[in-house]
């Protein structure tokens, strides 16, 4: 034995002291925590974890074959392939009528998720502010504290769709305030901004002269109306970075791939910190992209037209039984409102789950002002949303 061997029953160094600090405090995501307590059960219904349940279309599996046999396996640009650059410009100018230049102001990221790490790193120095609507993804405040900013949480309510107060959000700026964050279609509340919201927060950013960082990431899972792009208003291309990725639209969740699209300049510093810690996204997920953008639109529309039929659903199945919900207009989550049981967000999921083998995501995990919600995906099955309501039925007459 090696005079270097440690002894097999040496105690544990503790490594706390070690850690970073902001790290340490910081809870574990909410939505994991849930699914973490589903993995190992058997026949659970699970709506908790926003994943579509659909494979990735045919075309763009095809595509990405043919490129690993073709051996397309090579880095790219920092900033990705020109082609994927190009193709997206021409896809978001006959879209939502935005306009960007794919040499300076489009950046392929390792999904939205790397866009908004990015984006945050990018604009926010020490002690900056940056205002968070809630409820919202249960990543954005804590991307906040780990760019070294202050997440400023403004909560907003069922009773105003879910909407920001813009006379109240005035009192939450102050001279630290750097950006602001939002999320349309919302995750999790499903509700989204019209052309006349976007224009009130437009003018809301330009008064106080602040930037803001929009997540579309479910623009193209929008129903009964049109998405509009926030930086194709009037002059808001300069105060607006646009994060969003095809993880949703087209099910490539797993491919890790998403883009941010903003001014030269923030762009140009977002290259800087992905250089130093990814290089770029996945090649294959680049090429399969392209093929995304070009052949795809009836595979999108498709999926967009069976989420809507399990939206309904679900929406009336959940008031049926007492438990007000808004109609999503977006994204595949509905927000439906617990607090007349009596339960904790919490409590009710913990027995749901424990009981009946049901599991959704107390609101809470989506900010404090989600205590009294649960989250629900009808990224399932229109049978298995029956049967979870079935169950939820029988648990909510015990």
């Amino acid at each position: 034995m090696s005079i270097f061997a440690a002894p097999t029953d040496a105690p544990r160094r503790d490594l706390s002291s070690k850690l970073n600090s902001k790290v340490l405090a910081m809870p574990p995501s909410g939505i994991r925590r849930f699914f973490e307590l589903v993995i190992g059960m058997d026949d659970v219904i699970s709506l908790g974890v926003g994943e579509p349940d659909f494979a990735t279309p045919r075309c763009i599996r095809d595509k990405a074959i043919k490129d690993i046999e073709a051996g397309r396996t090579t880095y790219t640009s920092n900033y990705g392939l020109m082609e994927l650059r190009e193709g997206l410009s021409d896809w978001l100018q006959r879209t939502y009528d935005i306009s960007y230049d794919p040499a300076s102001e489009i950046l392929i990221t390792v999904g939205a998720s790397e866009g908004l790490d990015v984006a945050l790193r990018a604009i926010v120095n020490p002690g900056d502010e940056v205002i968070v609507l809630q409820p919202c993804y249960v990543s954005y405040g804590p991307a906040v504290e780990l760019a070294g900013g202050v997440p400023v949480l403004f909560p907003t309510f069922q009773k105003d769709g879910f909407r920001a107060n813009l006379e109240e959000l005035q009192k939450a700026v102050t001279p630290r305030t750097k950006a602001i964050m939002v999320n349309y279609p919302n995750n999790p509340a499903g509700n989204t901004f019209d052309r006349e919201d976007l224009e009130q927060l437009a003018e809301f950013v330009k008064k106080n002269d602040l930037l803001i960082i929009s997540d579309e990431i479910y623009a193209e899972l929008t129903y009964d109306k049109k998405h509009v792009a926030l930086s194709s208003l009037p002059g808001m291309k300069d105060y607006v970075i646009l994060v969003s990725g095809f993880s949703k639209s087209h099910a490539m969740t797993g491919w890790r791939l998403g883009y941010t699209c903003a001014p030269p300049e923030i762009t140009a510093a977002m290259v800087k910190i992905h250089q130093y810690t990814i290089l770029c996204a996945p090649t294959l997920s680049q090429y399969a992209a392209i093929e995304a953008l070009k052949h795809c639109d009836d595979a999108v529309s498709g999926m967009r037209e069976e989420y809507q039929k399990r939206r309904d659903l679900i929406v009336q199945g959940f008031n049926n039984l007492g438990l007000k919900t808004l109609v999503p207009e977006g994204a595949f989550y509905a927000f439906a409102d617990i607090s007349g049981t009596g339960m904790s967000s919490e409590d009710f999921c913990m027995r749901l789950l424990a009981e009946h083998k049901v599991a959704v995501v107390p609101g809470t995990a989506f900010g404090a002002c989600g205590e009294g919600f649960i989250r629900a995906s009808y990224a399932s099955s229109l049978e298995r949303i029956e049967l979870a309501l079935d169950k939820m039925e029988i648990y909510l007459a015990t």
